[in-house]
């Protein structure tokens, strides 16, 4: 890769979990009642056909991994466990009672925090809660995240037992030195024996998320840890720079050094070298940072051009409607967005008084919706198109003039009335959106809001 496109791009910018992006919610006009209104009408208008998902946070961590930009609450007290599951099947209870209707659950995800620090009991208990009023859809996906040290074959056999098929485990990389400086010792063979269980028990589906760019690293570390990758196979792998950002309180980015990080260029690197491997291997590149086999659903719906983006990252299960259960979950409805406390406490206080805890949230006008089906499209398919008369948006003659400096670089090419990424351009995605990013634009940010896009 060049490195002068690296040193040009290398900027501050949104990862396009959502838009408009967190930091530009609209946050002083929003209300729970706009939020419900907006779930309401998205939930009308796709239960029955596609269904809705879930998103359930499950917080606590024995150990606080220093990589980790996550909200969680670090404890070794497991009586934490049946109060915050009798809170999320409460708050589950609020969102059937307000949206009146049976609701259709087509994918089902469990994220943290650390999941598998729950017990298996307690587990089976909460999907059993969750799942006893509501149909499931004929195509669902359940799928959990599952620490590799402390997930057992109960944790896996619960959970298949439930429904699910899908775990991802956190790997990050092997070298000890790395480890210990993000408080994440795990050997290989932990991962190993985690991977195996799973796949004994009858996953379909088991992910690694490796992550370049962290304290230490080098180009040598990436090639050691796919190569131990590439032993067990996992059917997809999460290939992601590690995000450092230290000035977002509580997330424990500061058990290092700033010099300790590899530069732009060395990142940039790392992930040619690792992406290379990958692809040697026989892993396909799905979007931005993930990879994986022919044979898995996110490969499949790349090909389909089905492929969606939301807050739980990239899926082969688009739904319109995702309700995020538990402290800090975001919720969105296409129409909306929604997040809850971030407090446990004060998440308790508000479902015990019968309310839905969110504290802010932003709901989309017009020119929104657009914008986010273009930053979709790119996101998932390196490509968008305004001939559609209803992807046209007042200030595209000046996103088409900001996207002309990425043609000039060779990023993206343009035809008629649409754009599509180059191969070259890809690494670039996240600066490519932010070209149609117009809260961004409007209201640069006084402060570093976003981790850096190389």
């Amino acid at each position: 890769m060049c490195i002068s496109l690296v040193n040009k791009y290398n900027v501050a910018g949104p990862r396009y979990t959502s838009y408009p992006t967190v930091p530009y919610w609209d946050v002083d006009s929003f209300s729970g009642k706009a939020w419900m209104d907006s779930l309401f009408k998205s939930v009308n208008e796709s239960n029955s056909d596609e269904g809705i998902s879930l998103y359930i946070h499950l917080p606590f961590c024995e150990s606080l991994c220093t990589f980790c930009g996550c909200h969680k609450r670090i404890t070794k007290r497991h009586e934490v466990e049946v109060p915050y599951i009798k809170a999320v099947i409460k708050e589950w209870e609020l969102y059937r009672k307000q949206l009146g209707t049976k609701l259709k659950i087509k994918e089902l995800h469990l994220g943290g925090g650390t999941p598998t620090f729950f017990s298996p009991e307690n587990l089976s208990w909460l999907i059993t809660e969750i799942l006893r009023p509501v149909e499931v859809a004929h195509n669902y996906e359940f799928s959990f995240e599952g620490h590799p040290n402390n997930t057992t074959s109960a944790h896996l056999q619960v959970l298949y037992d439930l429904g699910f098929r899908r775990v991802s485990y956190g790997v990050q990389d092997y070298n000890p030195k790395i480890q210990k400086a993000i408080n994440r010792v795990q050997p290989f063979e932990n991962v190993k024996r985690a991977t195996e269980m799973a796949r004994a028990i009858g996953y379909t589906s088991v992910g690694h998320d490796i992550i370049f760019g962290l304290p230490f690293q080098t180009e040598a570390d990436v090639v050691e840890t796919i190569s131990k990758t590439r032993e067990l196979m996992p059917d997809r792998i999460a290939f992601y720079s590690y995000a450092h950002v230290p000035w977002i309180k509580g997330n424990g980015q500061r058990g290092f050094k700033d010099e300790d990080l590899p530069s732009g260029e060395s990142k940039r690197q790392q992930y040619e070298t690792g992406k290379a491997l990958l692809e040697q291997t026989g892993y396909f590149e799905i979007g931005m940072d993930h990879f994986a086999l022919k044979t898995d659903t996110l490969f499949k719906a790349m090909q389909s051009e089905t492929l969606h983006r939301n807050f739980m990252g990239y899926t082969a299960s688009k739904t319109k409607a995702m309700i995020g259960l538990g402290v800090s979950s975001i919720s969105d409805s296409w129409y909306g967005f929604a997040q809850n406390v971030k407090s446990i406490e004060e998440y308790y206080h508000l479902v015990n008084e019968g309310i839905i805890p969110v504290y802010r949230g932003h709901i989309l006008n017009e020119e929104d919706l657009i914008l986010r089906q273009h930053i979709l499209n790119l996101m998932c398919h390196f490509k968008t198109s305004w001939l559609d008369t209803k992807m046209l948006f007042k200030e595209l003659p000046e996103v088409l003039i900001k996207l002309k400096e990425f043609e000039l670089d060779g990023l993206l090419e343009f035809e008629r009335k649409q754009i599509k990424v180059t191969k070259k351009g890809q690494p670039f995605i996240r600066n490519i959106c932010m070209a149609f990013d117009l809260h961004l634009q409007r209201k640069k940010p006084d402060t570093q809001l976003f981790s850096m896009t190389i």
